[in-house]
C-alpha cells in the first residue's frame, strides 16, 4: 500500500505543478461516449494520462485518456475524459486512482457519468438516471487491503453514497429543461460481456434500474475520502429480458452521443450555481 500511496501522491504532485497551484473544487469522470462535456471546459490545461507517471492507461472504447483542468460553470474542475474498468484487467486500486488523486488536490465534489443498460421498463433510450444508490456485483472492492488511515476510515459508512442535495437539484434542472430524467439504482457488474436474459431478471428482482461496468468503485472511494458524490447514467440500451435485442458497443456509443447535449446542459447548469 505504501507503493500505491506514493503513486497517487506523485500523480497529484505532477498535476499540481502543471496547474500552478490552482484549487479545483469538483472532479468529473466521463463515461463511454460521453467525452464532449470536456469540450465545455474553458481555458483548459490538457494532460494525456501517459504524461502522468504511474497513472493507468485508458483502453476502453469511447475513453480518450486525457485530463482537463479549467473552468466549467462557476467552478475550477478536473475532468477525467476516460476511466478504468475491471474488464480491462485493472486492479480496483487503479480504477480508484482518479478519485484518490482528485482528493489529494483538494476536490470536495465528485461527479461521474456512465453509459448503462436500462432494466426499469419505464426508461427510454437516451433517458438520464440520477443515482440514489447502487448494488456492487463486481466481486471486487477498491478498499480491499491495508487501510490508509489519513485517507479515510477502515469501515466507511455507505448509508447515503450519492449526494441527495445534488440529486434533487439535477432532477429540478431536468424538469426545467424538459429532459427525461429520474432517480434510481445502478447495478455494477464486471463485464465485459453484456448480460443474459436471466441475469436481467435477477437484476430487476434485486431492485436495479440500470446496469453498467463502472462508477461503483469511484463511489466507494469517494465515501472513504468524505467527498460528495453524484452519478448520472445515460440509458444506452434497453434490457427487457422478454424482448431482448442484440446490441453492439457501436450502437451504445451512438446513443450516448445523441444524449450527450442533454447531459452537458444539466451538468453545466449544476456547476454554475
Amino acid at each position: 500500500m505504501d507503493l500505491y500511496r506514493k503513486r497517487v501522491e506523485t500523480v497529484a504532485s505532477t498535476i499540481n505543478d502543471r496547474i500552478g497551484g490552482a484549487s479545483p473544487e469538483t472532479a468529473l469522470i466521463l463515461g463511454s461516449g460521453l467525452g464532449e462535456l470536456a469540450r465545455e471546459v474553458q481555458d483548459p490545461i490538457s494532460i494525456s494520462y501517459g504524461e502522468l507517471p504511474g497513472f493507468p492507461s485508458s483502453t476502453a472504447p469511447g475513453h480518450s485518456g486525457t485530463l482537463h483542468i479549467g473552468r466549467l460553470g462557476s467552478q475550477t474542475v478536473l475532468v477525467f475524459e476516460g476511466r478504468f474498468h475491471i474488464y480491462e484487467g485493472y486492479d480496483p486500486l487503479d480504477i480508484a486512482m482518479p478519485t484518490r488523486v482528485a482528493a489529494r488536490l483538494g476536490v470536495q465534489n465528485f461527479l461521474v457519468t456512465n453509459a448503462a443498460g436500462g432494466i426499469n421498463l419505464d426508461l427510454q433510450l437516451g433517458d438520464l438516471l440520477i443515482l440514489e444508490d447502487h448494488i456492487n456485483l463486481m466481486g471486487a472492492n477498491p478498499l480491499t487491503g491495508a487501510n490508509i488511515d489519513d485517507w479515510g476510515p477502515r469501515f466507511p459508512d455507505m448509508s447515503s453514497p450519492y449526494c441527495p442535495v445534488q440529486r434533487r437539484r439535477l432532477l429540478e434542472i431536468a424538469q426545467e429543461e424538459q429532459i427525461g430524467a429520474r432517480s434510481g439504482v445502478y447495478a455494477a457488474v464486471a463485464g465485459p460481456n453484456l448480460e443474459t436474459p436471466a441475469e436481467y431478471r435477477m437484476l430487476r428482482t434485486l431492485g436495479a434500474d440500470v446496469v453498467g461496468m463502472s462508477t461503483v468503485p469511484e463511489a466507494i472511494v469517494a465515501a472513504h475520502e468524505g467527498l460528495k458524490m453524484t452519478g448520472i447514467s445515460v440509458v444506452t440500451d434497453l434490457c427487457d429480458p422478454e424482448n431482448l435485442q442484440p446490441v453492439s458497443v457501436e450502437e451504445i456509443l451512438k446513443v450516448a452521443g445523441t444524449a450527450e447535449p442533454k447531459l452537458t446542459k444539466m451538468v453545466v447548469r449544476l456547476l454554475e450555481e
